[in-house]
């Protein structure tokens, strides 16, 4: 049996890759090795390895690399815990093939330590574009590291060529989160609302907001003037926490003091798990923040998406996303115009850049039909128009 590794270090990371673990999981052929870390072994984050458990998956291994702070200092220490820890593990649990996905600095660390132990590496994800974050230099990097390439769109296939992959190493696949909505039975409102033991008002606000990671300590004064844009509308929010990127931390802060003073009408979860958060965006009237989710799968429920500064500037966006300034003037008209009749209806018949689902299944045959062969890891460039 060939040994398939995934590495998963946070919430929303783990409910994206649940359709491929899953079918990893179930084929006779493969053998599962599933490492959680980052924050899934953090109480502050939820402690959400107990999730992955509570689904039955076998957890081959748990690297904790999180340190107490949320600083460049504590973020790059966490890098090199991680580096360290990753080369023990995959020492130990010798994998045929690593699966990766996305950006984090977890995952990039993941990706430095199977490059060195001569680990082929399938990479979802790559060639997408987040110009406010330092994801960005983390996701190019590692599509270099890679020998499998799964994007979500051509544009971003086109990309990770552009950067030297062999055209034939690259497959359009369209975006793995996509197949969650498509195959799952989502709650309704009142199912929601009796398992998050909360009343929800309309309109319905699912907020989630991070760092831009290459601005300098600009969380608190963006968030706040997010707050101040919120209190006046009416309805409900439903906060899910910011990540553990650096000068997180004051956001979740500010999160629990605003519900602290709103109790009736905003709840905070550290995690909401795939389930109950894509449950809520179903019926939500806007998405608001800065989250990836709101950008890549909120489109498939053709609901309006308010994207709030640079954290996701330069990805592909549909129809439904608004684009604003951090700051209330700016965040205030967007909310304005996610709830103008008008604008809901001309988004209904929009379709989802990112794909239609069916992404696991043409992955794992992919991988399957290479994890046969040795890869050369002596990689060529491939130059684009040369």
């Amino acid at each position: 049996m060939k040994k398939i590794c995934i590495v998963t270090g946070t919430r929303a990371e783990y409910g994206l890759l649940m359709p491929l673990i899953k079918r990893v999981y179930e084929d006779p052929e493969l053998d599962l090795q599933l490492i959680a870390t980052g924050m899934h072994m953090s109480p502050e984050f939820g402690l959400t390895v107990n999730l992955i458990e509570n689904d039955g998956y076998p957890i081959a291994d748990k690297i904790e690399i999180l340190m107490s702070s949320d600083t460049s200092v504590g973020i790059s220490k966490s890098i090199g815990l991680a580096n360290i820890s990753f080369s023990e593990s995959f020492a130990r649990l010798k994998p045929d093939m690593l699966v990766l996905l996305g950006d984090r600095y977890e995952i990039f660390a993941a990706a430095t330590t199977a490059m060195i132990a001569k680990i082929p590496i399938a990479h979802l994800h790559g060639g997408e574009t987040t110009e406010g974050a330092y994801d960005e230099a983390f996701r190019h990097s590692i599509t270099k590291m890679s020998s499998l390439h799964f994007t979500s769109t051509e544009v971003y296939r086109q990309r990770v060529i552009q950067l030297g992959e062999a055209p034939e190493t690259v497959f359009n696949v369209g975006a793995i989160g996509i197949e969650n909505i498509i195959n799952m039975d989502l709650m309704s409102k009142k199912e929601i609302e009796s398992s998050i033991n909360f009343k929800i008002t309309e309109p319905l606000f699912l907020v989630t907001f991070h760092p831009v990671t290459l601005e300098n300590n600009s969380s608190e004064i963006q968030f706040k003037a997010l707050l101040n844009a919120l209190e006046k509308q009416d309805g409900t929010i439903i906060f899910t926490k910011a990540n553990s990127d650096s000068d997180g931390r004051i956001i979740n802060q500010l999160i629990d003091e605003y519900v602290m003073k709103h109790s009736k009408k905003a709840i905070a979860f550290t995690s909401m798990g795939q389930f109950r958060y894509l449950s809520a965006m179903k019926i939500a009237h806007a998405v608001v923040g800065n989250s990836s989710s709101g950008i890549i799968e909120a489109p498939s429920f053709k609901i309006p998406t308010i994207n709030i500064g640079d954290r996701q500037k330069g990805r592909i966006q549909a129809d439904s996303i608004i684009n604003c300034l951090p700051n209330e003037y700016e965040i205030k008209e967007a909310l304005k115009k996610a709830l103008s009749p008008t604008f809901r209806e001309s988004i209904q018949s929009m379709k989802n850049p990112n794909g239609e689902g069916e992404v696991s299944k043409r992955i794992l045959s992919v991988i399957k039909k290479n994890i046969e062969v040795n890869f050369d890891l002596k990689k060529k460039f491939f130059d684009v128009n040369i």
